[in-house]
């Protein structure tokens, strides 16, 4: 898998991608998330005129997800935990997508923005257990509740590197 900058061409195939995510989050009983047509054609115009958009490809583009360095303005608050490094620079991986045909695109991400940068945050919806599963699996270490803009609460997690390669834990 080959993981890339997206294009404003890739935006048809990321919005084919982003609603067979939506119909997968759906099927499997979560009816909260990535409601009103989100993650809408702005919404990933904006990452990739921000350059925190890409694409993860096989034969053909299978994945998408943002990549942001810097301070996330939701993380600033955290109900019921705390985070593992409070006030340490992170990343923050946000719209993580998949077809439901593609296998390995959430590890290939994971393992992707370790790469990049050694302390990393995401959060999703309680009912995304699809997503709490590869979160979990990968190491992610559960720090609390969030809240996004609209109020809405979602799970977060972190992932730290330490110097000699593992990884933090709670």
């Amino acid at each position: 898998m080959t993981i890339r900058k997206a294009a404003y061409d890739d935006i048809p195939r990321i919005m084919e991608i982003c609603s067979e995510a939506r119909s997968i989050m759906r099927s499997d009983g979560n009816m909260s998330q990535w409601t009103g047509g989100y993650p809408s054609e702005d919404v990933i115009w904006n990452d990739i005129n921000n350059a925190v958009g890409y694409v993860i490809e096989d034969d053909r583009i299978d994945g998408y997800f943002a990549f942001i360095p810097g301070i996330e303005r939701t993380y600033l608050k955290i109900e019921a935990g705390h985070w593992l490094d409070d006030g340490a620079p992170y990343c923050t991986i946000h719209r993580l997508a998949s077809t439901r045909n593609s296998h390995g695109i959430a590890r290939a991400c994971f393992d992707w923005c370790r790469q990049q940068c050694g302390s990393l945050r995401i959060d999703t919806h309680e009912d995304n257990r699809i997503m709490r599963h590869c979160i979990e699996e990968f190491g992610f270490v559960y720090c609390g509740v969030i809240y996004l803009a609209s109020g809405s609460p979602r799970l977060a997690y972190q992932l730290i590197e330490k110097r000699d390669g593992s990884q933090q834990s709670a």
